[in-house]
């Protein structure tokens, strides 16, 4: 652990490995361990007492990194417990951002791993030896397993103890938690960012009349005669400032558009993919699931919010006396 510490991580572990359960026997010996064991200061600001230095590592069984204050790197310390502990047979796992603490450790160079959708490519340019994939929830290798956002620390927590105690200890304390014992999808469907906006645009104003007609024909001739430019002006203009060709970002405008739709909206999945210019619905399915990760009638059923009768609005939150 170090300080900053990332709240929710640490408390999806201690919540899987650390809380006796009723009608579960004891089945793990948790401890928090820092470098410099004493008070933690937390993201959400509070503080944790630590009681356990780096000693602890060395005789645990599986070692989660619950997170880490990026761009600082490991010390030798730490690091050269991971490895020691790697080494002895030791799991070692990485929580979003304690992804950092296992590249910087070199055990991850030539393996796949993942870390929060919004670090993914800060953490390829930083170690280009780790195969960063964006999308996953988790990467198990057996020896090393990293996991993306917050949330996909209890996926990863509760897979290893599948994977090690057997499922029917997983599903029970995935019941405990009101959690499902595997989810389904990936973190692209949570990375489409959906609220609508004006778009940064060097193209005199062609982003936004893009998005303003999404629903039409926009081939790169039809976007080059907006811009008064020729395509293949258009084209590398595209490369040298949004890093991207115009079919790709057409295509990304158009699933955020989609997302929006699925989330505010009960049109049926055909009338969303054509209110967004893909009219044929197994070409939008297909199309969605690759920019998302999941289908249409799934991230609609994960996002959108709970339909209420028309006029009737939130009552009001009661608490029970003494909460």
């Amino acid at each position: 652990m170090v300080e900053p510490q990332a709240s929710f991580e640490l408390a999806c572990v201690a919540d899987i490995f650390g809380i006796r359960r009723d009608g579960i026997p004891d089945w793990a010996e948790f401890l928090i361990a820092a470098e410099h064991p004493g008070p933690v200061g937390t993201k959400a600001g509070y503080r944790i007492v630590v009681e356990h230095g780096l000693a602890a590592v060395d005789q645990a069984d599986v070692v989660f990194v619950t997170g880490w204050p990026t761009p600082a790197e490991p010390s030798r310390a730490l690091t050269d417990a991971l490895v020691s502990a790697h080494a002895r047979g030791c799991l070692i796992a990485g929580l979003c951002s304690g992804t950092y603490a296992l590249a910087a450790a070199g055990l991850l160079d030539g393996r796949a791993a993942t870390t929060h959708w919004s670090q993914t490519d800060d953490l390829s340019q930083r170690y280009p030896l780790v195969r960063v994939t964006p999308d996953v929830l988790f990467v198990d290798h057996g020896d090393v397993a990293t996991s993306g956002g917050a949330g996909a620390a209890a996926d990863l927590a509760l897979h290893i103890v599948r994977r090690r105690c057997g499922p029917e200890l997983a599903a029970t304390i995935a019941r405990n938690m009101v959690l499902p014992p595997h989810r389904q999808g990936g973190q692209r469907q949570y990375a489409i960012d959906s609220r609508p906006r004006r778009q940064p645009d060097p193209f005199g104003g062609l982003l936004d009349w893009c998005v303003d007609h999404l629903a039409d024909e926009l081939s790169l001739a039809t976007m080059a005669r907006r811009a008064r430019v020729a395509p293949r002006t258009l084209h590398r203009r595209f490369q040298s400032h949004l890093g991207t060709t115009p079919a790709a970002w057409v295509q990304q405008q158009r699933i955020a558009r989609a997302a929006t739709l699925l989330q505010t909206t009960n049109l049926p999945v055909a009338a969303v993919g054509a209110a967004v210019g893909m009219r044929d619905p197994t070409n939008f399915r297909a199309q969605f699931r690759a920019g998302t990760g999941t289908n249409p009638s799934d991230y609609r059923r994960t996002f959108a919010p709970p339909r209420r009768a028309p006029g009737r609005g939130l009552g009001p939150a009661v608490l029970p006396a003494g909460g």
